[in-house]
């Protein structure tokens, strides 16, 4: 039996919290808290319209305030916090948890919302001379929390979403069954669905096209190589999608498996994108509408990528209209009792199978269902242990069972096509 606090309540939080409705004998009561209540207030009459064995309750909440936060969960007193809000608000939620002594999950590292921040400008330009990548995204500022989380005896969960979260427990469970040494990784993360609007993002714009209009890197021998966005494109024959075009990008993950496998010669990440996306999003990036810097605007200040983000279609709308499957997974090369191998483990999920489910598009769905896993495994005291961690420093076959379990089932390829 246990209690959990949500805090966020978009697309991925809302596919998270009906997972855990679904695992009822690990989650037994609920409160889902966000700025606006009257989000969390509908899921929750409408879960509860459903039938959900789980006692839920919602709170307003602003999460870049560390006060209001340790208010809530001291009135609260949850077994466990699970961010699914912005990655803005990482650290406040960390900070609060602390304050509170209550364990921390997230599904994606800390960003700032301002890079522009003169403080926050000094330490990212140190660490771009040092890591050798540019990157407005690391886990540095979370791994900072490691001694604080160790002294106070509590478990801070990281990244437990798709990539990263899944990507990192297939390679501790292809290290684990499959490898006496891995290689080379390569993460391919290939969306072949179809929404029908002429441009969206399946998840949030601000941090989606932030991430893809930066620059790229991947890590050969400890070290970061660094590209300019966009400059690697490689050709990939998914399974059950067909051969999409897809491009190098930075990815946090990678970041996390150099640290915890440093005999990896190679990890690399790619994402799918078509021609379209493409060519809008460099349109907008170049009349500067994907700026984090505020401008005046007739008389009030607005931040141009905050202003596209009202723009655009929110991600959590397009679940009844996007149509097509996804195939997210790692290919992997190296040695097993001194025999070469490679494997490809890899989910694929189909868009309208989570709406009929959810009504959820496959990006929320394949990131809301790893979210609960994680979580219900710390909860559940399988993955606790005092620190600061990402999900391949744990056992990964109690986590692998579960998204067999709860909807994300996985293939192991033992032939793949490599990519070059």
């Amino acid at each position: 039996m246990s209690r959990l606090l949500v805090i966020g309540c978009g697309g991925v939080a809302q596919v998270a919290i009906q997972k855990c409705c679904q695992n009822s004998a690990v989650f037994t009561e609920l409160m889902i808290a966000s700025r606006t209540e009257e989000k969390c207030i509908a899921l929750k009459e409408k879960l509860e319209a459903a039938g959900c064995p789980v006692k839920l309750s919602t709170a307003k909440v602003d999460a870049d305030s560390v006060d209001e936060l340790a208010k809530l969960i001291d009135s609260y007193k949850p077994d466990a916090v699970l961010n699914v809000a912005l990655p803005y608000q990482d650290l406040t939620i960390m900070d609060a948890c602390l304050k509170c002594k209550v364990d921390y999950i997230d599904t994606a590292n800390y960003e700032p919302e301002d890079t522009d921040d003169p403080e926050w400008r000094k330490i990212y330009e140190k660490r771009c001379k040092e890591k050798g990548f540019t990157a407005y995204f690391d886990y540095s500022w979370q791994w900072a929390y490691e001694d604080r989380f160790k002294e106070a005896g509590l478990t801070a969960l990281l990244g437990t979403g798709f990539d990263p979260g899944v990507t990192s427990v297939f390679t501790a469970y292809a290290k684990k069954h499959y490898f006496d040494e891995i290689d080379t990784i390569d993460i391919l993360d290939c969306n072949g669905g179809d929404h029908g609007y002429p441009f969206a993002t399946n998840f949030n714009p601000e941090i989606n096209l932030r991430e893809v209009s930066a620059n790229g890197s991947y890590m050969e021998n400890g070290k970061w190589v660094e590209t300019e966005p966009m400059e690697i494109k490689r050709v990939y024959n998914f399974p059950e999608v067909g051969e999409k075009d897809m491009y190098l990008l930075h990815h946090e993950e990678i970041e996390a498996l150099g640290r915890n496998f440093p005999e990896v010669k190679r990890i690399r990440f790619f994402m799918t994108f078509g021609q379209s996306y493409l060519t809008h999003m460099k349109c907008l990036e170049n009349v500067g509408m994907l700026s984090t810097s505020p401008i005046m605007f007739e008389g009030r200040e607005i931040v141009p990528i905050q202003f596209l983000k009202a723009l655009l279609p929110d991600p959590a709308s397009l679940g009844p209209r996007t149509v097509g499957k996804t195939n997210i997974g790692c290919i992997f090369t190296g040695r097993k009792d001194g025999k070469e191998r490679k494997i490809y483990i890899y989910n694929v999920c189909d868009h309208q199978e989570c709406y009929k489910e959810l009504g959820s598009q496959a990006i929320s769905y394949t990131t809301g269902v790893p979210a609960m896993i994680g979580t219900a495994l710390v909860v559940k005291g399988l993955w606790k242990k005092p620190g600061v961690f990402t999900t391949d420093e744990f056992d990964p076959d109690p986590y692998m069972e579960m998204l067999n379990e709860f909807g994300l089932p996985w293939v192991v390829d033992e032939n793949p096509e490599l990519v070059p």
